[in-house]
């Protein structure tokens, strides 16, 4: 079937697997043409050719390195004219342990690529077309980022950073764009795969929904957070989490 162009154009970091991969496979699926990013060139190009090489296009680096995020964004208007949406999605977590005993040049490094990157790429895009032509910016957090989280202090705190980066940016960037956040819970892919790994079913349990989520379900959240059907909504942090914050409450 084939599917008709929306005009539309998103750059989307981090996407060449996972939940980033995922959320470009909905972008394309519903007309969008799509620049992503990610480190490595093998990977990037594999996703190019299974979503199909005529809508999307590939930027190598690390999303923390300012060259890159110039790059990233002038490659995109070069290509297609326009860059309407901005998912920002890279992330790191190279650490696991209590917070009292983190590395600090670790919690550095984590902040730089998790947050100071996706304000990097928030501006450039800005810059390049959204101030003058209005758009949508997605940021992926984490429940992490909404709840104590042990063992992933590190991450959690860069996540709680990128929801109030959420809100700085839809506050300064309003009429013209629109910027919201993800908050999803566990998700099956590698990234995440220390959280779960050989004791899935133990993991999905836990959820009232019964199951861990997949890279669809955030793509499903950010078309919609990048669609006319999300027109007036700004600032605000998505949820979505197989139910597992209702476990919180009292039983």
């Amino acid at each position: 079937m084939t599917v008709q162009d929306s005009g539309k154009v998103a750059l989307i970091t981090g996407a060449s697997r996972g939940i980033g991969y995922g959320i470009a496979e909905a972008l394309v699926a519903r007309g969008d043409r799509v620049c992503i990013t990610g480190r490595g060139e093998d990977a990037l190009k594999e996703a190019v050719e299974k979503l199909g090489s005529d809508r999307v296009i590939a930027v190598a680096g690390k999303a923390h390195d300012e060259a890159h995020q110039a790059a990233a964004v002038e490659r995109t208007m070069e290509a297609f004219g326009r860059v309407d949406f901005l998912v920002n999605n890279a992330g790191t977590n190279p650490v696991f342990g209590p917070i009292a005993d983190l590395d600090l040049n670790v919690a550095r490094k984590v902040y730089e690529t998790n947050v100071i990157s996706a304000l990097g790429f928030a501006q450039q895009t800005w810059k390049a077309w959204q101030k003058e032509n209005g758009g949508a910016i997605v940021n992926i957090a984490s429940i992490a980022g909404i709840s104590a989280s042990p063992f992933v202090g590190a991450y959690g705190m860069s996540k709680a950073a990128m929801v109030n980066l959420t809100l700085q940016l839809a506050h300064e960037f309003a009429p013209v764009v629109r910027v919201n956040s993800i908050a999803p819970a566990v998700v099956r892919t590698k990234f995440a795969a220390a959280l779960y790994e050989g004791r899935e079913a133990e993991a999905a349990a836990a959820y009232p929904l019964g199951r861990l989520g997949v890279p669809e379900d955030i793509g499903g959240a950010a078309a919609f957070l990048t669609s006319s059907q999300s027109d007036w909504i700004t600032g605000q942090t998505l949820v979505v989490d197989g139910g597992i914050f209702l476990n919180a409450g009292l039983s």
